[in-house]
């Protein structure tokens, strides 16, 4: 939610595998390797961004016959993500949006699991984000709106829009949106 990069690039495994069996919560684990992988590509460390993308195959190919395709196609999803932006820092930034756009496109495609928690990161979020940095903010401001017609009042697809809205000169949306951050935030005395 904060673009702590920095932060998700270094979580660590907790707790750690001598005291925890992950083997049987492939699931679970994925989600703090794809954190880091995020972490790591949006810092440019494309490298190890790679081996996060690669464990999380892994993770997916240990998900599939225990906790079956729904699993392991959203872990794939979150693969598929960490490659995507650790391309477009690689400088095949075309290619790197392609894949972002192909990610989004089959996370929308799938009905959440009715006791599975929402994505950690929407795939169409970080699109949205990425073409931010690629300096397309009105491109932007159209994947954050989607991001809020499936998942209502994210802050951070809301924030999002808000910076897409005021970097493609859109005052009116910007204010909106801006608007809507500070009602979401601000405390109740």
């Amino acid at each position: 939610e904060t673009d702590s990069w920095d932060e998700a690039a270094k979580l660590p495994q907790w707790p750690s595998s001598e005291g925890y069996a992950w083997k049987k919560f492939a699931p679970a684990e994925a989600v703090n390797v794809f954190a880091r992988g995020i972490g790591l590509a949006m810092k440019g460390a494309t490298g190890d961004a790679r081996k996060e993308a690669a464990r999380l195959v892994a993770l997916r190919d240990a998900a599939a016959p225990v906790w079956g395709d729904y699993w392991a196609e959203q872990i794939d999803i979150q693969a598929e993500l960490v490659r995507a932006i650790a391309t477009y820092f690689d400088g095949q930034r075309g290619a790197g949006i392609s894949a972002l756009q192909s990610a989004a496109n089959r996370q929308d495609a799938r009905e959440k699991h009715v006791v599975a928690p929402g994505p950690v990161v929407p795939a169409r979020e970080m699109l949205a984000t990425m073409l931010m940095v690629d300096g397309r903010p009105r491109d932007a401001f159209l994947e954050y709106e989607k991001v809020l017609a499936k998942e209502p009042n994210r802050l951070r697809a809301l924030k999002g829009m808000a910076k897409s809205a005021q970097q493609a000169g859109d005052a009116k949306n910007a204010e909106l949106y801006a608007e809507m951050v500070s009602k979401q935030t601000r405390l109740e005395k």
